[in-house]
């Protein structure tokens, strides 16, 4: 039942996130409550996979590797940066495009460094395939990439950099709260 439920979590995350790649027309002629169906059905498919993740059976695939977890911890702290970049503009939006998706890809493949079972696989190997998805469709749809200019604003720097490190510490605690030590 778990699998099941991650899967159907993975859909429901996936596909009103690619409606407005695959059907723009469609998506656009929705207005707000497009959005509004893709907001729900993100929560539902969060929910989804939370359950079915933590439902489904651990069938090893591969050898977990806990001697990656300061690497995973090293690139997870990259993804929020680039999380918390993304939305304030920083100077790495300059040279990276796309950097919420580049976060999404990193912490898939981060996840899959250190867990080797069924469930992992996908759960995060279906993400990273979801945003890879959507990066291919977006430079389809809008080829030639307009970067930022001028300079970046320090303060904002420093912001998504201190954020970075908060939410990291959150997400980390919430993680051992659910029986999941990412730090050791």
């Amino acid at each position: 039942m778990g699998y099941l439920l991650l899967i159907l979590g993975l859909l429901a995350w996936s596909v009103p996130h690619l409606w407005k790649r695959f059907a723009p027309a469609h998506r656009a002629s929705m207005g707000d409550k497009g959005k509004l169906v893709v907001t729900v059905a993100s929560f539902v498919g969060i929910a989804l996979m939370v359950v079915g993740y933590r439902m489904a059976p651990v069938d090893p695939i591969w050898p977990e590797s806990r001697s990656m977890v300061p690497v995973n911890n090293l690139l997870m702290l990259l993804v929020f940066y680039l999380f918390a970049a993304s939305g304030m503009k920083t100077a790495v939006t300059r040279y990276v495009r796309h950097p919420q998706l580049w976060g999404v890809r990193l912490w898939a493949l981060a996840h899959l460094m250190v867990n080797g079972d069924l469930a992992s696989l996908i759960l995060f190997a279906g993400l990273f395939v979801w945003a890879q998805v959507e990066v291919a469709f977006i430079n389809r749809a809008d080829p030639v990439w307009v970067k930022p200019t001028g300079p970046a604003n320090v303060g904002k720097e420093i912001g998504a950099v201190v954020g970075a490190v908060l939410v990291m510490g959150a997400v980390g605690y919430v993680h051992i709260l659910l029986g999941y030590n990412p730090f050791g």
